[in-house]
């Protein structure tokens, strides 16, 4: 069986990676989804929240886990039993630090791959922190995030007063 590893903060998950993900799933026996814990960032969503977010999403997938890490990802990829790493590119701008991380990942374990997945060219814009920025401004995010995401948003920074043209 093989098993991936998507790292992330998903603060909040995003369609971008949701779409990664059902790349991934395409290529992987089981998919685990696993929320970073850093204590440098500063998250919106507490770790609980957004392991909840992403389990309701992915609920209805069976190939699909969630968990948290702290510390290296290829220590916690070990431990799972995990080949591969998958990590999303949008654009060249996130090349150089992927393949900086990917290096140092083969380097600290060369029996791990990263495997990079592009997602659908309508997500190459979209990150986390647009979403935050838009929802912190009341900016309907109902084209970027799931239902449960965008009620989440809503109940932390308020109703949308603005609905984008």
């Amino acid at each position: 069986m093989k098993i991936a590893v998507y790292p992330g903060s998903f603060d909040p998950i995003t369609y971008g990676h949701l779409d990664v993900l059902d790349r991934a799933i395409e290529i992987f026996d089981n998919v685990i989804i696993t929320v970073a814990i850093n204590a440098a960032k500063k998250p919106i969503f507490t770790t609980e929240e957004r392991i909840t977010l992403i389990s309701d999403i992915v609920a209805a997938t069976p190939s699909v886990e969630v968990d948290t890490f702290e510390g290296l990802i290829v220590d916690y990829a070990r431990r799972k039993h995990a080949v591969a790493l998958v990590r999303g590119l949008r654009a060249v701008s996130d090349f150089e630090f992927e393949f900086q991380m990917a290096l140092m990942n083969r380097k600290l374990a060369p029996d791990i791959a990263t495997v990079f997945l592009m997602p659908n060219e309508k997500f190459t814009y979209l990150n986390s922190s647009i979403v935050r920025e838009l929802a912190r401004h009341r900016t309907s995010v109902t084209d970027f995030v799931p239902d449960n995401v965008r009620i989440a948003l809503e109940q932390r920074f308020g109703t949308p007063h603005r609905q984008r043209t």
